[in-house]
């Protein structure tokens, strides 16, 4: 019965050193900017490594043009892209910490976490 409380310590201790590598590339994260652009560079979205919004410009000529179909839909599509990009990124950076191990439940933690990561359907 006590030999498993040597085990169940070392556990305990490797959860916490999880969790201390966890908040370091949470923080690591949210300081990343990843860029996002849709017609030719006439909309261009920055977001950090935790999915944020951080920054949209639009450029005058897409203002002056007066289409605001066009200027939604590019601003959907520079989001996406920098979104996707903060997706990978994330994924990225929990598979170094985890050493590409699948950990059952490690997705919905970093929903939880504002990390994002893989889905389900991936």
């Amino acid at each position: 019965m006590f030999k498993n409380i040597g085990n169940i310590a070392s556990m305990l201790k490797q959860a916490q050193e999880m969790q201390g590598r966890m908040a370091d590339v949470q923080e690591n994260l949210g300081q990343m900017k990843l860029h996002g652009e849709a017609g030719g560079g006439m909309v261009n979205v920055e977001v950090s490594g935790l999915m944020k919004v951080l920054r949209c410009q639009i450029d005058p000529v897409l203002m002056q043009a007066n289409d605001q179909e066009m200027l939604e839909d590019l601003l959907v599509a520079a989001v996406n892209q920098a979104l996707e990009k903060a997706r990978e990124t994330s994924a990225e950076e929990m598979a170094k910490l985890t050493g590409g191990f699948n950990i059952p439940g490690l997705n919905d933690v970093m929903a939880k976490l504002g990390m994002g990561g893989p889905s389900a359907s991936d």
